[in-house]
């Protein structure tokens, strides 16, 4: 069972300019592990390449950031399901370490996603 992302919310300030040293090294982790897919790649102002899957577009750039910095929250619909599609993907990590974390009135279930390239995602469900 594939999970649903459901949405993305930046670390700092934007989801579509997401820091990282070379896009074309960073793709494949995005494809095979994470189930996106290359919407669209531009050259400049900085070479880019757009990332889909569901409902969400993330963009990976060479902009001169730091990726250690910066990544987003996904929300997805199942955190079980999500963790378990990343693993049967080749995901290394063996345990999700889930917590509850609460944002604002909302709590959600999560685990995190440290990427090849250094950007950091947290998965969440919402939890009732």
């Amino acid at each position: 069972m594939k999970a649903v992302f459901k949405t993305a919310h930046p670390y700092a300030d934007d989801a579509m300019n997401l820091p990282v040293a070379d896009v074309e090294t960073a793709i494949p982790f995005y494809e095979t592990i994470m189930g996106f897919r290359v919407e669209s790649r531009k050259d400049s102002p900085v070479k880019s390449a757009v990332l889909a899957r569901d409902d969400i577009r993330i963009a990976l750039a060479e902009n001169g950031g730091d990726p250690s910095q910066e990544g987003c929250f996904f929300e997805v619909d199942n955190a079980e399901a999500a963790f378990a599609e990343l693993r049967s993907n080749g995901f290394a990590k063996e345990d999700p370490d889930y917590r509850i974390d609460k944002y604002g009135d909302k709590s959600f279930k999560v685990f995190f996603v440290v990427a090849p390239d250094g950007l950091c995602y947290c998965l969440g469900e919402r939890q009732s």
